[in-house]
């Protein structure tokens, strides 16, 4: 949404030899937007230990044992010493292989110590390895979506107009299928035929699937819309409100998701503040397609029990409420642990090259500051793209996809400028830049995101402000009557890519094939259909008529833009065909079984047309596991410790062999 989540921050050195520049830049810091009474502070392995073990008898943790640590703590009056990430069994191991497990919540009285004279002490000790402030996150633009009236979504599905899908909104999409004459008025044309992610002929190939998980990194969605419902992921065994932790993930009561902001498995998206941003967000990935109702999506299925990609909740914005770097990291490893594998993240920091006085303090100016400035931001990403997946499935790693920035700068905001990421730009109904939209340095892809300003002369009795030309998509209830309605920026233009990306990996899946995570976000660069064409002459729009009234058109030149819009415009047709011919064939694992315990396998995963196939088992050392069937999937006990090779054969003669390792006790580290 444009100019909706921008981060205002304080870049800050973390390294003990860096310590000067970090004094330095606190002195001179007079917004102070971060946490004054908290501090991130990454341990060296042999504080941590100290930590755990005094955790481990129960009682909050106020110091741990090391004489120069627990010094600082005497001295800040800290009242607790917290782990950030809670302890996960099943990803334990990757959590300390990675190092997050080293970063600690230290919460001390503020009134006698100023946080920043906290982080000069910890950065001073040999015992610490880093340190990072709990800056705020913050929502610089707060209006809310243009809804649809309830009228227009009658008159729309009353109509018999023969769409690819049967969700009588889609017509008004074109950011899914553009046909070139939406915006056509006293001869002048402002759409290009197929100016959009090139749905119509992906969806010949796959409408998305439901072993592809997407977390949505916004505000909380709507889990109710009735247009949503069907694609929300569930963590099967976990129960809504509920204060027990079923599945051991360290949160509790987490059905659909988590709420970082109110640390609660309760999704909030009736905030009287809220925009309906993540609501909207959801819809343009996997809203239920061929339905009969409502919008299409690009990964939503076909309306079958098993199709359409799953969103996951990742809860950060509430209403008025601001998010902090803590609750962030931490939605970003739930999403790798809990089986996402695209991270949507429609929020960034201001960009470098951004106008300070529209903007206030520019963002991070490279990746070597970002680094330094937000190093348990950076760590936690990386986990992300390191860890989501699977080695045995379609995706190993994840992609992080991020919004561009809306200050209509020539250079993306962070950390989704790092090359690492993906960072969206936004596009209109032309192919021509979107007027408020970032671009050049940092700037991955660009896709559809709105541009009302560009569309003003289209207003009219049917047609209002912030209607046309923008992203048709669901919204809560209480914020549009209809449960639909408009918005526009980078961060729309950022669920496009993600739900390319989730319907790329959906068609791997279908097809058998694996690739690592950098492989499938190169093939997504590469795919993009080249726009520099459209970036010639001017391009007039109006702004601030809202407040102000229309005014004469202002002017963009189109000439800046080339060569800063990415790669190009992503193309979902092009992007799936291009996975038809790359990647390597899935193989079934090997596994890792507990004594006593049993992992459940659906081999039909791993076989091209699996779902209509029987399959038989052979193991060679039978008194070390065996295999049995349960429906559709196989069990296999771990019986006594050792190691035995294992053969899988299909009913159209493809067979698999493959390790069985049984210990007595065993981590799920990489299992399925």
């Amino acid at each position: 949404m444009k100019n909706r989540f921008i981060c205002i921050f304080t870049c800050v050195a973390i390294l003990c030899s860096c310590s000067k520049s970090f004094e330095q830049t606190l002195d001179t810091d007079d917004v102070r937007p971060y946490a004054q009474d908290e501090l991130l502070v990454k341990f060296s392995p042999e504080v941590a230990s100290m930590v755990e073990a005094a955790s481990a008898e129960g009682a909050r943790v106020t110091r741990c044992g090391a004489v120069s640590v627990d010094e600082v703590l005497e001295a800040i009056n800290a009242y607790s010493v917290q782990r950030v990430f809670p302890v996960d069994e099943r990803a334990e191991e990757r959590t300390i292989e990675s190092g997050l497990h080293l970063w600690y919540v230290v919460r001390f009285d503020a009134s006698q110590t100023p946080v920043e004279d906290v982080a000069r002490r910890f950065a001073r000790l040999g015992e610490v390895q880093k340190v990072d402030v709990n800056r705020t996150i913050k929502r610089a633009y707060t209006s809310r979506a243009v809804p649809l009236a309830a009228e227009k979504l009658a008159r729309a599905t009353a109509s018999t107009t023969r769409t690819a899908m049967s969700d009588p909104l889609l017509p008004a999409q074109w950011n899914l299928i553009n046909s070139g004459e939406q915006f056509c008025k006293d001869g002048v044309v402002k759409s290009v035929k197929d100016a959009d992610v090139q749905c119509e002929q992906a969806w010949e190939r796959s409408t998305g699937d439901g072993s592809v998980i997407v977390a949505v990194l916004d505000e909380g969605i709507f889990v109710e819309h009735p247009d949503l419902v069907a694609n929300l992921w569930i963590n099967e065994g976990e129960t809504l409100r509920s204060d027990v932790d079923a599945d051991g993930n360290g949160y509790a009561g987490d059905k659909y998701g988590y709420n970082f902001v109110h640390d609660s498995g309760v999704i909030v998206s009736n905030d009287v503040y809220d925009s309906g941003h993540g609501t909207h967000v959801a819809g343009v990935i996997a809203a239920v397609n061929n339905n009969g109702i409502g919008v299409s999506s690009i990964a939503g299925g076909d309306g079958s029990a098993e199709s359409g990609v799953r969103i996951m909740t990742c809860q950060i914005f509430s209403g008025n409420v601001a998010t902090s770097i803590l609750s962030t990291v931490r939605a970003i490893k739930y999403a790798a642990d809990n089986g996402a594998v695209v991270l949507q993240c429609s929020w960034g920091y201001v960009s470098p090259c951004a106008n300070v006085y529209d903007w206030g303090a520019a963002g991070f100016g490279s990746k070597e500051e970002w680094i330094a400035g937000s190093p348990l931001e950076r760590e936690a990403l990386e986990y992300f793209t390191h860890n989501a997946g699977s080695p045995n499935g379609a995706i190993e790693g994840g992609i992080a996809v991020f919004a561009g920035g809306n200050e209509s700068a020539a250079a993306a905001g962070y950390p989704g400028a790092a090359e690492e990421y993906v960072s969206v730009a936004a596009t209109a109904a032309d192919f021509t830049p979107a007027v408020y939209t970032n671009y050049g340095t940092g700037t991955t892809v660009s896709a559809p995101g709105g541009d009302q300003d560009y569309y003003y002369d289209y207003v009219d009795d049917e047609h209002a402000y912030g209607e046309v030309g923008c992203i048709l998509s669901t919204l809560p209830f209480h914020i549009a009557e209809s449960g639909y309605g408009y918005m526009e920026g980078t961060s729309m233009a950022c669920p496009h890519v993600s739900g390319v990306v989730a319907l790329g990996v959906s068609y791997a899946a279908q097809l058998r094939r694996h690739f690592k995570a950098t492989e499938l976000q190169q093939l997504l660069v590469d795919t993009a259909t080249p726009i520099d064409e459209y970036c010639v002459g001017k391009k007039d729009y109006r702004r601030y008529v809202v407040d102000i009234g229309p005014i004469q058109p202002m002017q963009i030149n189109l000439a800046d833009y080339r060569g800063g819009m990415g790669s190009g415009q992503i193309n979902a047709a092009a992007f799936l065909e291009a996975i038809a011919g790359a990647g390597s064939r899935m193989h079934f694992p090997n596994l890792y079984i507990s004594e006593g315990a049993e992992v459940a396998v659906a081999p039909s995963r791993y076989f091209e047309q699996g779902e209509s196939l029987t399959y038989e088992v052979s193991i060679a050392d039978g008194d070390v596991a065996r295999c049995t069937k349960s429906g559709a999937k196989l069990l296999f006990e771990g019986l006594s410790s050792g190691s035995t090779s294992a053969l899988i054969k299909a009913s159209n003669g493809e067979q698999h062999a493959f390790n069985i390792t049984v210990r007595r006790t065993a981590t799920e580290n990489g299992w399925l």
